[in-house]
């Protein structure tokens, strides 16, 4: 006799002593009928953004079609070639002056998810377009519990204008819920870490310490109703939330020694507590977190800036002491050029840890990746000439044809892409930005 166990519930949770932890996406939440169908996965979007511009001609390949060569700057992707594709070509209009004073990262960087043009200003009257992760947010509505994620490495600058004529609002981040309204960038794993499995509002430096230094993980607190819950799982099933609940701690205890070790320091200013002083370790720490997010199904869409446009990190650990934002107004100088193409590349390699974590990380019968709608970009191409018309762009994941290089037709819209983007997340949209319709080529045939 087969005994028929209901579907658990999408929005069971682990609980224990006031915490709750949120579950991965489990079979046991769908009927049986349906537990292999592609359908039953929650679609994704994740966009990763890296700031001041590319050295093209080590990112741009030199062929179109599948048989393209990875050029030094993409050499980190290898091992995903066939999950994504390279755009070249593609641009943004609305970035042009239009009779306003120079200035090239303030208009850059808020047209790169909205194809719209931002209004001049240094004050509070800042104005723009709706970006496209907060299209896709609003057409998911209340099916998670956070519409999204806005993450980070730099602080925000908070006061006056970051790029001439224009105020720091636009180059803070990428995403903005309203023409108005840009949404901050979280750039602390600790803030992150609460905001998904604590208590999200309670992130006044007192809150932020005292959890930083307690000794007992939050899955302390949830092991008794875990150990219930695995009993009534398949063996699939049990092993996606051990590797889960594991994920879960290592990150929590990463997040714990970044609070109480040394901090690192932006100039004058020390990192608040729960920054690691390690760049690697707190972008893969970044990184952890949004898988770790979209894995518990707790969001469905991630914006990751690596840094904050006119970023001027410098990158000793790499050999280049140079500031980013002055090496990216190279002049063409051969020296400059070569340690830009080094910064480029390391850049890369973080992109390649997110492909890789995304791919490794189960979903059903597939992994993250397959659901997954991945935008990497920056809103340069040529940044010594604030190129915004020819951009270097990739678009990975599942849900598109990769294992190629697409070049398109010069003077394109990127908003086709990004409305081709909506379309494939299911967004019946038929205009977005400055777009003169979606962008062929990229889904599976």
């Amino acid at each position: 006799m087969i005994v028929k166990r209901p579907a658990l519930g999408r929005r069971t949770v682990l609980r224990g002593l006031g915490t709750t932890l949120a579950l991965p996406f489990l079979e046991a939440m769908i009927p049986a009928a349906r537990a292999a169908e592609a359908s039953a996965r929650p679609k994704r979007l994740s966009v990763f953004y890296t700031p001041n511009g590319m050295t093209m001609d080590a990112w741009r390949p030199a062929t179109t079609g599948a048989d393209y060569a990875l050029p030094p700057t993409l050499k980190p992707l290898e091992p995903y070639r066939n999950d994504m594709v390279v755009v070249s070509g593609l641009g943004h209009p609305q970035a042009a002056a239009f009779g306003d004073r120079p200035a090239g990262h303030g208009r850059s960087c808020p047209a790169f998810l909205t194809g719209a043009h931002a209004r001049q200003t240094e004050g509070p009257d800042i104005r723009c377009g709706v970006s496209m992760d907060q299209v896709f947010a609003a057409q998911l509505g209340e099916a998670t519990t956070i519409p999204s994620l806005e993450l980070g490495i730099d602080q925000a600058s908070l006061l006056g204008s970051c790029d001439i004529n224009y105020s720091c609002a636009y180059t803070n981040g990428i995403s903005w819920l309203t023409p108005t309204v840009p949404l901050p960038v979280t750039a602390n794993p600790r803030d992150v870490f609460e905001r998904l499995f604590g208590d999200g509002e309670a992130l006044d430096p007192a809150s932020r310490l005292a959890q930083a230094r307690r000794q007992a993980s939050i899955l302390d607190y949830v092991r008794e109703d875990a150990a219930r819950l695995s009993g009534r799982l398949g063996a699939d099933d049990r092993r996606k939330l051990d590797e889960y609940l594991d994920a879960t701690r290592a990150i929590d205890k990463r997040i714990q020694r970044a609070a109480a070790g040394p901090q690192a320091e932006a100039g004058s200013f020390a990192q608040p507590a729960g920054i690691p002083a390690d760049f690697a370790e707190h972008v893969r720490l970044m990184i952890d977190l949004q898988v770790l997010a979209m894995q518990a199904d707790l969001t469905r869409v991630c914006t990751f800036m690596l840094g904050r446009e006119i970023s001027n990190r410098t990158y000793p650990e790499i050999g280049v002491p140079d500031s980013h934002h002055m090496l990216s107004h190279h002049g063409k100088n051969p020296d400059k050029l070569a340690k830009l193409a080094v910064i480029n590349r390391y850049h890369m390699e973080f992109f390649a840890y997110a492909l890789k974590r995304l791919k490794e990380t189960r979903d059903g019968a597939g992994s993250l990746l397959d659901t997954t709608l991945v935008i990497r970009g920056s809103a340069f191409g040529d940044s010594n000439e604030h190129d915004f018309m020819d951009l270097p762009v990739i678009v990975a994941g599942g849900l598109v044809q990769g294992g190629r290089h697409l070049a398109v037709a010069k003077g394109t819209t990127m908003s086709n892409l990004l409305l081709a983007g909506l379309n494939l997340l299911d967004v019946p949209a038929t205009r977005f930005g400055d777009s003169t319709g979606p962008l062929a080529g990229l889904a599976r045939a």
